[in-house]
């Protein structure tokens, strides 16, 4: 009923009747809380006792951030700002359409286009 109350400006009556209005609301309300709870929740790496990382494996990595960083460069500006907030910054989709005032659609499509790119600019790095 919150969110009823709180996007009560946003009713157009001669878009819908009242109640259709209310059931949508509270339709898409349920699919996120589903969603939310059935997201699985990745389980905590452990590091093997005696395992020393060994310079060529620094050396590996270090290449892989540079060769990585050289992809996002071929990016578009708009594409490399929205990757770099979803995934360096850890913003969801929604956090960055806030932040950014750009419709959620345009923030999902940048990052799928961005990360075909980077999936093309990457596809020789071994893994």
């Amino acid at each position: 009923m919150l969110t009823i109350w709180r996007k009560a400006a946003t009713f157009d009556p001669h878009r819908a009747q009242v109640s259709a209005w209310i059931y949508q609301i509270a339709r898409n309300r349920q699919i996120d809380i589903a969603r939310k709870e059935n997201r699985p929740m990745p389980e905590e790496l452990k590091e093997e006792a005696g395992t020393d990382i060994d310079a060529s494996q620094i050396l590996g990595l270090e290449q892989e951030a540079g060769q990585l960083k050289q992809a996002l460069a071929t990016l578009k500006p708009e594409q490399r700002e929205i990757i770099e907030k979803a995934y360096l910054g850890e913003l969801t989709h929604q956090e960055i359409s806030a932040q950014t005032g750009l419709p959620l659609g345009t923030i999902k499509s940048r990052i799928r286009l961005g990360l075909e790119r980077l999936r093309h600019e990457l596809k020789d790095l071994k893994s």
